[in-house]
């Protein structure tokens, strides 16, 4: 996903959205660790560790780098790795050496060639693969179409809607921009991404013939019923929920495609559902525009991460 400087401007949507909005939205509280959130240590022991012996490569974007979490970490400080993300969690888990290759803003095109960042250019992430790897998991789409900039485009397009209207508004500013002519573009951005990952698993396979591949899906960003995010967006009920039909289908594409390569998928959108970045903080596992905690805006926080690596572990050990 962007990096934290073109997220962190979108910042100023948020507080013109509170500052506007009739309600205080929990969002607003300031800046506190979410109630009940599990601070990310190392987890028990689990069965894989008897099952994988190898190393395990994590590919991905802002997601799996836990983008904006503390502590930091990374060869590539422009990447935006942290500690407290799910491969270093789930590693901690399985008992495997990680190589963490996860680069905020990363494409599936990234995979296979060099990422110049705005600290350091990140190598191409394939390239951390071998015989010797024992586990892969990728997390990437999500820059392909282009996620949090479609957000932040509804964010403009429903603005106004979402003030005047109420939160409630089935209004779509952003659904009827995005599908303009009967075509939606979004859509569309979707099944590009089937042929180029599809291609990604073929290489993965080929360069780390022993792994274990796993597909890791993106969590519930978006509630479905569209609800609940006048207050922390400023966009519109319909259109939100037209947001969350659209991650809904990203997330069934990856599927697809990894079912298809033979390879694992781990779905992280069901355990997140009613955890998402406009539900109270106490409770969210992904962050609205304005956050309340250490994590970057529309990216899981601390407690995503650690939900994200307990699914993984349960991919992976369920397997073994």
């Amino acid at each position: 996903m962007p990096d934290l400087k073109t997220l962190f401007s979108l910042a100023g949507i948020a507080l013109l959205v509170a500052a506007c909005s009739a309600t205080p939205d929990a969002t607003s509280a300031g800046a506190r660790t979410p109630e009940g959130a599990r601070t990310p240590t190392a987890a028990p022991p689990t069965k894989a560790a008897t099952v994988l012996r190898g190393s395990y490569v994590a590919l991905g974007d802002s997601y799996t780098a836990g983008l904006g979490i503390p502590e930091r970490t990374g060869a590539t400080a422009g990447c935006g790795q942290s500690t407290g993300s799910y491969p270093h969690l789930a590693a901690r888990s399985l008992r495997l050496d990680l190589t963490d290759m996860s680069c905020s803003s990363a494409t599936i095109a990234d995979m296979t060639a060099a990422q110049p960042t705005g600290d350091g250019t990140n190598p191409a992430q394939l390239g951390a693969l071998s015989s010797g790897t024992a586990l892969v998991t990728i997390s990437i789409g999500g820059n392909d179409i282009g996620l949090i900039d479609i957000v932040t485009k509804c964010t403009e397009l429903d603005l106004v809607p979402a003030l005047i209207a109420g939160r409630s508004s089935t209004l779509t500013p952003c659904e009827d921009f995005y599908t303009t002519g009967g075509t939606d573009q979004i859509r569309q951005r979707i099944q590009a991404v089937t042929g180029n990952l599809a291609a990604t698993l073929t290489q993965i396979r080929e360069r780390a013939p022993h792994a274990r591949v796993y597909v890791v899906g993106y969590p519930d960003l978006l509630p479905a019923g569209g609800g609940g995010c006048g207050g922390a967006l400023g966009i519109t009920a319909g259109d939100i929920a037209f947001l969350n039909r659209e991650e809904v289908r990203l997330n069934g594409v990856l599927e697809q495609v990894a079912r298809a390569a033979g390879d694992g998928y781990v779905d992280t959108y069901t355990p997140s559902r009613g955890h998402d970045a406009c539900s109270a903080p106490a409770s969210r596992w992904l962050e609205p525009l304005l956050t309340s905690g250490a994590a970057a805006p529309l990216h899981p926080n601390a407690t995503g991460e650690r939900e994200m690596a307990d699914a993984v572990v349960e991919a992976v050990t369920s397997a073994g």
